[in-house]
Formats: C-alpha cells, sequence, structure tokens
C-alpha cells in the first residue's frame, strides 16, 4: 500500500520535532530490559510515550492484573502479574503458564495426559497467546524488550486524520522477530489509530493497514475494539487475580 498522503518531514523539521517531543518524554514509563534505547529515536520513544498517556498512564497500566478478551473465534484470560493462561478455542481448553510452558490440556472435556500429544499443544497455546495479546494491547508494548523505535515522519491514516508514524522492529524476540510495524499515534488524542503489518523488515508494501478504533475506557485504562475486519469483544480489566474464572471448568 502506497501511502499517498505522506509529508515529507526535512531535517531541520524532523530535529526539531526531535527535540519537542523529547522534551516531553515521560520518566515514569521506563522502557523494559533489553528495549533498544540507543537504536531508537528520540522523537519515537517520545511518541510511545504519550500513547502510553493517552491510554491512561503507566501507573493504571501496571495496576491491571488480568485481561479477559476474545478476538478470532478465541477466548483469553491472562494474569499479567504471573503468566497464568486460559485459552478457549472450540472443543479445546488449555490452562497453562506462559512464563514456564507448563500447563493441561482438554480436548471435548477430557484431560489430554499424553506429553507427546500435549506439549505441542501447551507450544501452540503460546504462540497463540503471542498474536492474539499482541492484538490486544500493542500500544501498551512499544517500549518492550527487544524492540527499536524510529520516527517514520507525518502521515495521514486512511480516514485522513493527522498522525506520526512508529516504525516498529524487532530482535531476538518473540515468535516472528522479522515482523515490522508502522504504527500510527494521531496527533489530537495520542492515541495509536492504524498500524501497518509487514511480514518481514524488507517487504515494500503491508499485508495489511487496520484501524484502531473505539478507545474504550476500562478500569482505569483505555483499550481499542475495533481492528477495521477483525473485532474484539468481551473485554475485561481487572486488578485482580480472577481466580474464579481461571479455575472454571
Amino acid at each position: 500500500m502506497k501511502h499517498a498522503n505522506v509529508v515529507k518531514v526535512g531535517v531541520v523539521a524532523l530535529f526539531v520535532l526531535g527535540v519537542a517531543l523529547a522534551c516531553a518524554t515521560r520518566a515514569d514509563n521506563p522502557p523494559a530490559p533489553g528495549f533498544d534505547a540507543a537504536g531508537s529515536d528520540a522523537a519515537a520513544v517520545a511518541l510511545a510515550d504519550r500513547a502510553m498517556e493517552a491510554m491512561g498512564g503507566r501507573a493504571a497500566w501496571d495496576a491491571v492484573q488480568t485481561l479477559g478478551w476474545t478476538i478470532f473465534k478465541r477466548t483469553h484470560l491472562w494474569n499479567r502479574w504471573t503468566g497464568e493462561y486460559r485459552l478457549d478455542a472450540d472443543t479445546l481448553l488449555v490452562k497453562m503458564n506462559v512464563n514456564t510452558g507448563q500447563g493441561r490440556v482438554w480436548r471435548s472435556g477430557v484431560e489430554v495426559t499424553d506429553a507427546a500429544e500435549r506439549d505441542p499443544v501447551l507450544e501452540r497455546a503460546t504462540s497463540i497467546w503471542i498474536n492474539d495479546s499482541y492484538w490486544l494491547v500493542m500500544p501498551y508494548k512499544l517500549k518492550d524488550t527487544g524492540v527499536t523505535l524510529r520516527y517514520g515522519g507525518e502521515h495521514a491514516t486512511d480516514d485522513g486524520r493527522a498522525a506520526d508514524m512508529i516504525v516498529m522492529t524487532f530482535a531476538n524476540v518473540g515468535d516472528t522477530p522479522e515482523n515490522k510495524y508502522e504504527v500510527y499515534v494521531d496527533k489530537e488524542s495520542g492515541l495509536v489509530t492504524q498500524w501497518s503489518y509487514y511480514p518481514t523488515v524488507t517487504d515494500a508494501e503491508p499485508k495489511f493497514t487496520l484501524p484502531w478504533t473505539d478507545w474504550t475506557q476500562m478500569n482505569g485504562v483505555r483499550i481499542a475494539m475495533g481492528r477495521g475486519r477483525t473485532t474484539v469483544s468481551g473485554v475485561t480489566v481487572s486488578a485482580g487475580d480472577e481466580r474464579a474464572r481461571f479455575d472454571a471448568p
């Protein structure tokens, strides 16, 4: 997809923008260990900080313990603090810890106890969690381990709104570190309003470009429900461990 509405930013303008945004960088949104601070642009990092603030702020996000959501016909429950994770997908039920990879699997209500059958399902469930949680909370993960952020200039999103672009790449993290994303931060609201996905950093055109819409306030933070052709539903945001929901059959 060609970005016909790109506003070319000159060297001087980019420098001025970088200085201005760098001055606005929030000290209360520290990066995760292993974030590529040295390779990231100050302007891009400041945009990530602005997005975090627009979503409710780092303190509010850190207070969120458990998230629930449904996407791609899969229902998830994830304790961010402990790594406990539940996946319900058709007849499959997985209860595991995504930090350790250990867990249990049921099919049609019958537990799978054979490790040769169970362990690949646990590995697949971990990959599903990585993907589906990213579709839910990507804007909160802009300063994650292994991430490099670069400023991509001023652009208009597909609906014509002015935005600043962050180009996000990865090193040695997740299942697909060769991916690249272009993340559009709305100039007016500071929220992420669009993303473009490139399977590899060398791809000339994105595989898709989708909006992030219907930002909804939930327990102190904001979550976007709309992804264009895809909708996130059943979202819950809790400061508790939601023990009963994890333990439900």
